[in-house]
This record gives structure tokens, sequence and C-alpha cells, in this order.
């Protein structure tokens, strides 16, 4: 069987890992239009910080003689009659399946004088790819202030990264709160207490109308409000689109996204399919890479037949039974921001109780930074909002991500310390730790699979990751996997049994 994979991103590379080691006689053609391997998207504002370097960001990708991969090679043309793709370089591959993972793109907004027609003018810029940010990087020595548009993930991540570089830095959002999605009124402002501190800026209800340039090179932007901000660089961090233009043009039904079935398939036909942000799944997009993940395990498994009759994988079934208690679209969002922590999951912010039987705790402490509020229903956390306390972010995080029961009194899930509780997370010390608890929750690796591959001879953080996939995702869990190495290695070197799974662990 010819495969055609249009993407190689995070979830066109692991899809065609999956594929390759489950299906012994298939081929596949990978064209990226990127002139680099697959890379962590989730960590360029890490980059941006200054606290991960860009060669870190790589990732593993299949090879050998069944994998043929094209990089900086883009799909131009898709003939599905005829089952045919041509690249950029005017070469035909004909394909007996086609998946699209084209991902998405950054939107740009409507402001007056941010381009020409050579592009987006000298100091402006979104943060979408690697160049994006290296090209900020790249600007930084010569800038002193900085203006970051859009208060969401990204845009927290961005202002706090510039703002630890030393540059003085005005973030800027449209809405009345900060992550508006996902905090409400008294979260935003703990936020924005914290961003204060860290010197930014915030301000809200507004947005920019117009970049101002001195010599071709941005100088100052003008707010829809009048006010006019001086500075050297301005990221915009607004939002992305799914990238279906290709999926359009070879007459695939597009919404949002390439409207696909559960299956992935294109209902106009089956031997296409589009995994990633720019698929448009029945339960629809979440924007986190780990439903891109889950999407093409489950591709994988159901053409190597192995679906079984209770649902699909356990990832989906997971996501299936969070809905049956949630009709919410299940995600834990974390803020990876320098000096802000930051976590929500499932139900937060401004949530309407209806006629749910939902009970919500809080604490609130402007004083000293930190909000905790969670939300209850049938004895399940189903959400959480946590800014200013990693350790009680851990601890409800594993709880709902493993649907733990909690305590019968909601208000002990905020009362530290949780450890009390006799509850089995991440948060406990390495050593202490079950073999069945997870470590890395993008991959839902645990820490029995982990102590596997160490035992199988992986004696660094990057050799863990290659072998089961912890640490690839958001890079939260990187620092725990590499305690459990010197652990298990002690555990080794003193005659203790390292216990050593079958598993590895790849959610």
């Amino acid at each position: 069987m010819n495969v055609i994979v249009i993407g190689h991103g995070m979830v066109g590379s692991r899809f065609v890992e999956d594929l390759v080691a489950a299906d012994p006689y298939v081929r596949v053609t990978v064209l990226g239009r990127e002139a680099t391997g697959p890379y962590n998207r989730v960590l360029l504002s890490s980059v941006v910080a200054g606290k991960t370097d860009p060669s870190m960001l790589a990732m593993t990708a299949a090879s050998g003689d069944r994998v043929r991969v094209l990089e900086g090679v883009a799909a131009v043309e898709v003939d599905r009659e005829a089952r045919l793709v041509t690249d950029s370089a005017g070469e035909l591959h004909r394909y007996d399946r086609l998946v699209f993972a084209t991902g998405s793109r950054a939107r740009i907004p409507d402001i007056h004088g941010i381009a020409t027609d050579r592009g987006l003018i000298p100091g402006v810029s979104v943060l979408k790819d690697l160049s994006d940010a290296t090209g900020i990087v790249e600007r930084l020595p010569k800038a002193r202030r900085a203006v970051v548009l859009g208060a969401g993930v990204l845009g927290l991540e961005v202002a706090t990264g510039l703002a630890a570089r030393g540059l003085s830095v005005t973030l800027v959002h449209h809405a009345a709160r900060l992550m508006e999605r996902q905090l409400g009124d008294a979260a935003s402002q703990i936020a924005s207490g914290s961003l204060h501190r860290l010197g930014v800026t915030v301000i809200t209800e507004t947005s920019i109308a117009e970049a101002l340039d001195k010599r071709g090179n941005l100088n100052a932007v003008r707010l829809t409000d009048g006010r006019q901000i001086l500075t050297d660089l301005l990221v915009m961090c607004a939002g992305t689109l799914p990238e279906t233009s290709l999926a359009r043009r070879a007459g695939l039904p597009c919404e949002r996204g390439i409207c696909v079935d559960e299956t992935c398939a294109s209902p106009a036909d089956p031997r296409v399919f589009a995994v990633g942000d720019c698929a448009q799944p029945p339960e629809g997009g979440t924007g986190l890479v780990a439903q891109g993940w889950d999407q093409a395990s489950r591709v994988v498994a159901a053409w190597a037949g192995a679906v079984d009759g209770s649902g699909g994988s356990d990832g989906s079934r997971r996501a299936d039974a969070r809905r049956e208690a949630d009709d919410d679209l299940t995600k834990v969002v974390r803020v990876k921001a320098p000096g802000l922590e930051l976590v929500t999951m499932g139900l937060s912010g401004k949530f309407d109780h209806g006629e749910r039987d939902l009970r919500a705790v809080r604490i609130s402490d402007p004083a000293v930074g930190r909000f905790v509020e969670v939300v209850v229903s049938h004895g399940l956390l189903v959400g959480a909002t946590v800014v200013g306390d990693k350790a009680c972010a851990t601890e409800l995080s594993a709880m709902y991500t493993r649907m733990l029961p909690v305590p019968a009194d909601p208000a002990h899930l905020i009362v530290r310390p949780l450890a009390s509780m006799g509850t089995s997370s991440t948060a406990k010390a390495p050593a202490d730790m079950d073999d069945a608890d997870t470590v890395c929750n993008c991959n839902t690796v645990t820490k029995g699979a982990i102590a596997a591959a160490i035992h199988d001879g992986c004696a660094s953080v990057d050799d863990v990751a290659r072998a089961t996939r912890a640490g690839t995702g958001c890079g939260d869990c990187r620092s725990v996997v590499g305690e459990l190495i010197q652990v298990c290695t002690a555990d080794a070197g003193s005659g203790d049994k390292v216990p050593a799974l079958a598993g590895r662990g790849e959610g």
C-alpha cells in the first residue's frame, strides 16, 4: 500500500512512525513544506524566552527504505480521481491512501500598515513555526520595547518570555479578561497582577488599529481607542486557522477545518484522511497536539484492524468517558510562562451551572497571586483553574486526567497538602511513585514504562523520550524523567530490582 502524507509536523511525523511500525508492507512518502525535520512547536515560546535552544526542539522521525521524506517540498495539487499528488518540484506521487496533516496557520488580524506586498514589515511577526521564533530572537539585541497582541495561552507565554529578556512589554487584548475562554473575572485579575509584577503592562478591551513605521521598520502601534505605544517589536498571537486550502482545491468538504468522520476519513472520499489541527472531527477540534496524536494512533489502529468493538483506542475511550460526564470539550490548558503558573482543565472560567449537579469551591489570594477553583460533579473532578500554585496544579491535573474519585467535601481538594489525601499522582517524589502513575500526561507514559526504558539502557532524558515519547509534548515532565533516571540508576547500583514493564506507554 502506498500512502502519501502531506505535512511533517508533530502529528504527521507521529502518524508515519506509528504506521510504519504497525504495517511491515506499507510504503510512505511525506511531503514537508518546511526545510527541516519535525520539531516541537509547543516549545516555540520557550525559544523566544531564551529557555530552550532551537536545536533541542528536534523530534524523532520514521526512516528506512519504506519511508521517503521530502523536506522543503510542498504539495500543490491533489487529483483524487487519478489518485495523484503534485509537489512543488513538479513530481507526481501516486497514492492508495492520502493523509492531510497540514496543521494550521497563524491568523493575521486586519491591521493597517503591518504588511507590504513583500510581507510583514520588519519588527512585526507571528509565532507559528521555527523561523518565526528565530526571527524574533534575532531582533531582540536591538529591541527595548515590545507589544504582544492577544492574551491567550501563547500571548501570555510570549509576553512573559520577552519581559524575562529585559524588554518593556505591553500585552494588548480585545476582551475584558485574559484567556477569556478559560478564566473567570477573579482568576484573570490575579493573573494580570502576576503579569504586572513580571514587568508586563496589560491593556484590555482594545486592539491594534495601525502599525506605524520609521524608515521601513516598526516604530509604534496605534490602538483602537486612540492611544499610541512606541515599540520595536510586535508579536501577533491572535489564534490560528486550520490549513485547508489544498483540501478545498481538491474538492473535499471543508468548514472551519477538513470535515472528517469518527475514523478521520473524509465523507467525500474514503481514501482521504485528515488528522491534527487541519481536521474537523465530529467532536470538534481542541487545538492541542494530544488530540492529533490520538487521531493518528486511531487511524493506524483502524488500518491495522486493531480497533476493538469497545470503541477505539485507550485514548479515545478515555475521551468518550469524560464526555459522558461532561458535555464540554475536554482539555488541560497549561501556560508555560516564566514566573506565571497557570493551568485550567475541563469546566473553568464563567461556566454556567444550569441544571447540572455541580459543586464549585474556590480560594482567591491576590496578595500572593494565588487562585484555585475546583468544580466537582458526581464524585469526579470535572474542572479546575489554578493560578500561582504549581504543586496544586500538578495534583489536580493528575486527578482530572485519571478520573480519580474526589473527597466528599470538595474543599479538601484545595487544602494543602493535597498529598495527604492519599491520591496517586505525579506530585509524589519520583522514588515514591507507583508504576501505574502517569508521568507524561501528553503521551500517557507511566513511571513503569519509563523505568523499563531505563532498565533497557536509556541513560538520558532524550534517550527516554525516544523510547517512550515522554517529554515530547509540553516538556513539563522532563525534570521528573531526569529524577527517575537517577532513582532507577541508584536502585540498579544497589542491587534493588528496577521495574521492567513490557509496555512503552506510547499514547
